[in-house]
C-alpha cells in the first residue's frame, strides 16, 4: 500500500468514526429520517457539480435502477437504523456495533456467492457474537426494551451494509468512484424524501445539531464515500476493509473525549473481542503473522 493510500485509509477511519458523534448530537433535534435525508441529500448536491464537470451524469443515468437499489441498501435503510439507534445508545457503542458488518459480510457472501465458510471464519463469527454479548451486557446503559431495540437496529444496519457490499461487488464492476458516490446518495435521498417530509422537526434545531448534520453530510458522506470507493479501486476491497479496525477506535475516542461518554473494562473487552473476530473473518493481519513465521 502506497503512503498516500495509507493516509487516506486512516483519514477514512477517522471520518467514519466521527459520524457516530455527529449523529448522536444531531438526531434528537432532527429525528432519524429527517437527519438521514439531509445527510444523503446534501451529499448528493455537493457531489453533483463534480459529476457534471467530469461528464459522469450519463453513467449515473444509465445505472439508475441499480443506484436506487444500492441507495436503499447502503444508505437509506442502514443510515436510518443507526440514527434511530443513537437516540438510545451512545456513539461509542454504535461505532463498535457497526464493526460487525464484516461478520455479516462473511455470512452473506457464503449464502449469496458461495464463498466458503472456513473453520476460521465460523469461529470468528461465533467470537463476534460473544463480543456483542459482552459489550452490551457490560455496558453502563440499562438493558431495557428501548436500548435492546436500538442494539438490534445497529446490528440490522450492519446486515444491510453486508448485503449492499456484495451487491456492489457483483453489480458495479468498473464503475468509477465518483459515479458510485453520487449515484448512491441520490438514490438514498429519493427513497427518504417523502418519509422525511412527514417527520420534519417541529422547531428549528439548535446550532450544534445543524453543524453536526452538515458535517455528517459533507465530511462523513460525500468526502468519505469518495475516499472509500477510491481506496477500493486503488488497493482492493480486502485492504480497504482494514478501515473496520480504525473507525470503531476513532468513534470511541471521539465519544469519550467530546461527549463525555463512559469507557470501562466492559467496553474495552467487547471492542477487543469484536476486532479479533473481524481479524479472523477477514484474515487481515493473520497472513502477515504467517509470513513472518515462515
Amino acid at each position: 500500500m502506497k503512503p498516500k493510500d495509507l493516509v487516506a485509509l486512516i483519514l477514512l477511519g477517522a471520518i467514519w468514526g466521527s459520524s457516530f458523534l455527529f449523529i448522536r448530537v444531531a438526531v434528537p433535534a432532527f429525528g432519524p429520517l429527517s437527519l438521514v435525508e439531509l445527510r444523503v441529500g446534501l451529499a448528493a448536491l455537493a457531489l453533483a457539480p463534480f459529476a457534471v464537470a467530469l461528464g459522469r451524469v450519463p453513467e449515473v443515468r444509465s445505472h439508475w435502477r441499480q443506484f436506487l437499489v444500492v441507495g436503499m441498501l447502503n444508505a437509506a435503510i442502514p443510515f436510518s437504523l443507526i440514527a434511530f439507534a443513537e437516540i438510545e445508545i451512545t456513539a461509542s457503542l454504535a461505532a463498535i456495533l457497526n464493526s460487525t458488518t464484516v461478520l455479516f459480510s462473511a455470512l452473506v457472501a457464503a449464502v449469496w456467492t458461495g464463498d466458503p465458510l472456513t473453520g476460521r471464519k465460523i469461529f470468528g463469527v461465533a467470537l463476534g457474537i460473544l463480543g456483542v454479548a459482552v459489550l452490551v451486557g457490560l455496558d453502563p446503559l440499562p438493558l431495557n426494551g428501548p436500548v435492546l431495540l436500538a442494539v438490534g437496529a445497529s446490528l440490522a444496519a450492519s446486515l444491510f451494509y453486508a448485503i449492499s457490499g456484495t451487491y456492489i461487488k457483483k453489480t458495479f464492476l468498473g464503475i468509477r468512484p465518483l459515479t458510485l458516490a453520487v449515484g448512491q446518495q441520490t438514490g438514498g435521498a429519493l427513497w427518504l424524501l417523502l418519509p422525511a417530509a412527514a417527520t420534519l422537526p417541529g422547531e428549528a434545531p439548535p446550532l450544534p445539531a445543524m453543524l453536526s448534520a452538515f458535517g455528517l453530510a459533507i465530511l462523513c458522506t460525500a468526502v468519505a464515500y469518495l475516499l472509500y470507493f477510491t481506496l477500493i479501486t486503488n488497493v482492493g476491497p480486502t485492504s480497504t476493509l482494514t478501515v473496520t479496525f480504525l473507525a470503531p477506535g476513532f468513534g470511541v475516542l471521539f465519544g469519550v473525549l467530546l461527549l463525555g461518554e463512559p469507557f470501562d473494562l466492559g467496553t474495552l473487552a467487547g471492542l477487543a473481542i469484536i476486532l479479533l473476530s473481524v481479524a479472523l473473518v477477514t484474515g487481515i493481519g493473520l497472513d502477515k503473522v504467517k509470513e513472518r513465521r515462515a
